[in-house]
């Protein structure tokens, strides 16, 4: 027993490089998208608290249908890792193929379904003033779905094949673009709230063409050019994979778009307080995010080739990084908090609700490390079902009923909200990785 211990801790320790490798890329490369984020939160806050309430409303719907699209990238992303795990580039090809053909169907139906939604937010309580300003950036925000989803489709392929800096420098790309172009929109062409969405279509974009020439012209990728066919049975293939992810993946943000709707209940103060931490704790939200993607990356290669044995190992690395690394998050959030608000708005209000609300974000830290992880090396193992239930049980009828009773029943207000919020977390940090010990037990 001693020496199967030993063993353990030695092939835990032989994955802490691996998948650090692979894990910050990844997480650098997701943050870029947030960064887009952070900048149009940046360019907008000298327009006012109700222009950046209106972003938050944007952002909290944003959510739910990244977060569902999170589903297929997921499964590309798995498909291609177990295809080259199994040294097959021509299974590649096909499940990069197909998989853009359903990001574009993907992006396309989510920009619809964000905007049939755009008239229940009247009914759902926004605040009016907010309501007064939103429909151009919201409009604007819609369409940008469709080129972020198809270049996340490309990227899943240059992560899984070894490449991710290559996803990094494209992702950088867009953000590079995005600061002079949204100066130029919001306040050369004195555009406003619009000038913002303009500027994230358009970065998104040329990352998005970046991408595709790498893809088309990179000799080192030639192999994943090859012609194959792809038939529509390959695309709906991948989407019965997909939809429970999506559905799982959609729980989780709907979820959290409804704590920042319950903010909305709140006022505009409450609701710009929340963009502020949204947009800034998103950017450590990418750190699970990014751990998850490494960690199905690896499981998915052990698994096309076949190495049980590695599978724990893998798990127990990646639990070991994501929680230094949370840790390290939550104590940036409760020593610069206030400073972060501050450089974002001048509303003391704002500023005041934002220090708290960042205190809430970093308690939850390491709870959604574990959690987010955990998902990540199940669906590397192609587990979409429990682990889906697992995740919306304990957001929607746990966290948001929780979220209500402290927030506005108790009168506990933004905090409590949060407080229902990480209740559901917590219980998600425990249930998943259950279930990745349950189903790898020897």
């Amino acid at each position: 027993m001693t020496d199967q211990n030993q063993t353990s801790r030695a092939s835990t320790r032989a994955e802490f490089m691996t998948l650090f490798q692979l894990a910050v890329p990844l997480m650098a490369g997701l943050a870029a998208a947030l960064l887009i984020g952070v900048v149009d939160t940046a360019m907008i806050s000298p327009l006012g608290t109700v222009p950046l309430a209106a972003a938050g409303v944007t952002t909290a719907v944003l959510i739910i249908m990244i977060s569902a699209l999170w589903g297929v990238i997921t499964v590309i992303s798995v498909q291609i890792s177990q295809a080259e795990g199994a040294g097959n580039p021509a299974r590649v090809a096909v499940a990069l193929r197909s998989g853009l053909l359903l990001c574009l169907l993907g992006g396309g139906g989510a920009a619809l379904l964000m905007i049939a939604i755009y008239p229940l937010l009247g009914p759902l309580g926004q605040p009016e003033e907010v309501l007064a300003i939103l429909l151009p950036y919201w409009l604007s925000m819609a369409v940008w779905i469709i080129p972020f989803t198809l270049f996340f489709g490309l990227k899943a392929l240059f992560d899984a094949v070894d490449r991710p800096w290559t996803a990094v420098g494209l992702s950088y790309l867009g953000v590079i673009f995005n600061v002079p172009a949204n100066y130029v929109f919001i306040h050369v062409l004195d555009l406003g709230i619009l000038g913002a969405g303009l500027a994230s279509i358009l970065s998104q974009c040329v990352s998005l063409l970046a991408a595709w020439m790498v893809l088309t012209r990179a000799p080192g990728l030639a192999a994943f050019r090859q012609k194959v066919n792809v038939a529509w049975s390959d695309v709906w293939a991948q989407f019965r994979e997909a939809l429970p992810l999506c559905l799982g993946y959609a729980g989780e943000g709907g979820a959290y778009a409804m704590v920042g709707l319950m903010m909305g209940w709140l006022g505009a103060e409450a609701l710009a307080a929340h963009q502020i931490v949204n947009a800034l704790a998103g950017l450590a939200y990418m750190i699970p995010l990014g751990m998850a993607g490494a960690a199905s990356i690896r499981i998915g290669l052990a698994v096309g080739a076949g190495r049980r044995d590695r599978l724990r190992p893998i798990l127990k690395a990646s639990f070991i990084m994501v929680t230094l690394w949370q840790g390290l998050a939550a104590a940036i959030f409760i020593t610069a908090g206030r400073a972060m608000a501050e450089t974002l708005s001048d509303d003391a209000a704002v500023i005041d609700l934002a220090a708290t609300l960042f205190l809430m974000v970093a308690i939850l830290q390491i709870a959604d490390g574990i959690q987010g992880t955990s998902l990540g090396a199940l669906r590397g193992m192609s587990d979409r079902d429990l682990p889906t239930v697992i995740t919306l049980a304990a957001y929607w009828p746990l966290a948001l009923p929780a979220s209500y009773l402290l927030g506005f029943v108790l009168d506990l207000g933004a905090v409590g909200v949060w407080l229902g919020y990480t209740l559901g977390l917590a219980v998600a940090a425990v249930g998943l990785p259950w279930r990745f010990w349950t189903l790898t037990a020897e």
